[in-house]
């Protein structure tokens, strides 16, 4: 029996790897011989594209799943699900997603959908992703009430370091309001760029500030012009690079998600205010 648990993979600001770390863990976690499932919950669906899926190439998506609950006729959400050649699943999205979300808010239990829409997916899969897009939108806040618990990537940068607060801010809003046992997996460093005294300056201040509140993986996710390639092809880094140091990372970042798992929850956010 699979123990289903599910993941969001969530930080408000833009371009910090959201959407290639749910890719490529979820093809590590399938080399480690997990059963896994992807979820793009951004209207944007840069995940469906960076799997190589386009507009026209599938017929269902999470835009009928949530429709599903709009309109009280529930859709069966295993008819969205792709199956990609990398032995991992995904249910894909496009722009009409964003149509939906507005209509979201007329729903009774708003903030369930998606955990309703999935709860059947669970003994299927050891892990759902879910690739959240870059903002509190009601779409984030279904994605953090159905999850277990949050990966944030965090971009070595000093804007992504001051945002770390509003990210624990919104992670005790969700459990306060919505998702009371979701857990704070941990902070992942990405796009680091070890050749620069800035990446290790924004690691020592994250490290400072944050170390004690929050796990902060050992793996690293370093910088790569491989990485972006690799997108535009619809194939994950080991497919495209699988002997290159971000493949190599993201397969140790995959035994440290399993490995955390087991030990859960040792680190927790304080409550901010």
């Amino acid at each position: 029996m699979h123990s289903g648990k599910v993941i969001a993979i969530s930080n408000q600001k833009g371009g910090v790897g959201k959407t290639t770390t749910t890719f490529n863990l979820g093809v590590a976690l399938a080399k480690q011989g997990k059963k896994v499932l992807l979820i793009d919950n951004d209207p944007q669906g840069d995940l469906t594209t960076y799997m190589g899926w386009f507009e026209g190439d599938f017929e269902y998506s999470q835009v009928d799943i949530l429709k599903g609950f709009i309109t009280g006729e529930m859709f069966n959400p295993e008819k969205a699900i792709l199956h990609h050649e990398e032995q991992v699943d995904l249910i894909p999205s496009n722009m009409d997603l964003a149509n939906i979300e507005n209509n979201l808010n007329q729903v009774y239990s708003r903030e369930e959908c998606i955990k309703k829409s999935i709860a059947g997916l669970r003994n299927k899969y050891d892990y759902i992703i879910i690739d959240c897009m870059p903002s509190l939108s009601m779409l984030t806040i279904n994605a953090l009430t159905a999850a277990d618990s949050v990966i944030t990537p965090v971009q070595c940068q000093y804007l992504a370091a001051k945002g770390m607060t509003n990210i624990i801010r919104s992670i005790n809003k969700v459990r306060r309001d919505a998702n009371k046992d979701i857990k704070f997996d941990g902070i992942l460093l990405t796009l680091v760029d070890n050749r620069t005294n800035l990446s290790k300056q924004i690691k020592e201040i994250i490290e400072k500030n944050y170390g004690s509140m929050l796990n902060i993986y050992k793996t690293e996710i370093p910088l790569a012009v491989k990485t972006a390639e690799s997108s535009a092809y619809g194939k994950s880094i080991f497919e495209y690079a699988k002997n290159s140091k971000v493949a190599q990372s993201y397969y140790e970042f995959a035994k440290e998600v399993i490995e955390s798992g087991k030990e859960r929850n040792k680190h927790e956010p304080s409550q901010t205010r």
